[in-house]
């Protein structure tokens, strides 16, 4: 009798195991997709945020080399050109005209990241402190947008040549025009500015991923005294 108990108790154990096996092979799946999760993650921290030597200069530097150049600055004026035609016979002027062109100019200001080496960074560890020195800035040739152009034409009678020679001429002032007002004291200024800004917010975020607390970034152009 005590036999036949102990085998009628030993049964129902073996759909258990089944079941504890079934749930094995079903969390296998989830297992591995969290290891890949784990592992795509150490690789991106790796790739963007660790330094070997836990050297600051080095993760700088990291987030400067995922990018060749940054577009820091736009600006978007108009230009007024002026042009005059002189057509005739004989040497003798018959056909005058002038015309006046108002043409929307845009330009952009690049920082080329590239030129921005372990010799542009200085790390002061006393005041936890990164000073970036930075190359000029590059100026874009001007966009002109002929589309939006304004032209305003004077003559009693204005040929097809004519009209064509005033809009190129005026053209090529515009250009000249508006690669001038580019290097404006006080629009350069301006993207210096936003440039050192750009560079602060992407440098900062980095640091501190990185581990080195709230980093001071301060950022200067070669030539330019540090404030």
């Amino acid at each position: 009798m005590a036999d036949k108990l102990t085998s009628e108790e030993i049964r129902p154990d073996t759909p258990v195991q089944r079941q504890q096996s079934l749930a094995r092979v079903q969390a296998m799946p989830w297992l591995i997709v969290i290891v890949l999760l784990a592992a795509v993650a150490f690789l991106t921290w790796r790739a963007y945020f660790y330094s070997e030597e836990g050297d600051p200069v080095g993760s700088a530097m990291l987030a400067f080399e995922k990018q060749n150049s940054l577009n820091v600055f736009s600006s978007r004026f108009e230009v007024v050109a002026e042009s005059e035609d002189a057509r005739g016979v004989l040497g003798i002027d018959l056909l005058k005209s002038r015309q006046a062109t108002i043409l929307p100019a845009t330009v952009t200001y690049t920082l080329d990241l590239s030129h921005v080496g372990r010799d542009s960074f200085t790390w002061d560890a006393s005041s936890e402190t990164l000073d970036v020195v930075l190359p000029a800035l590059k100026i874009s040739r001007p966009n002109l947008d002929e589309a939006a152009a304004r032209e305003f034409t004077d003559g009693n009678w204005v040929t097809a040549g004519a009209q064509r020679a005033l809009s190129k001429n005026n053209s090529l002032q515009a250009e000249r025009k508006a690669a001038a007002f580019a290097k404006n004291p006080q629009v350069l200024a301006l993207a210096r500015q936003a440039a050192k800004e750009a560079v602060r917010q992407n440098l900062a975020i980095p640091m501190q991923v990185a581990g080195y607390g709230d980093v001071k970034v301060r950022v200067r152009f070669e030539g330019e005294k540090q404030s």
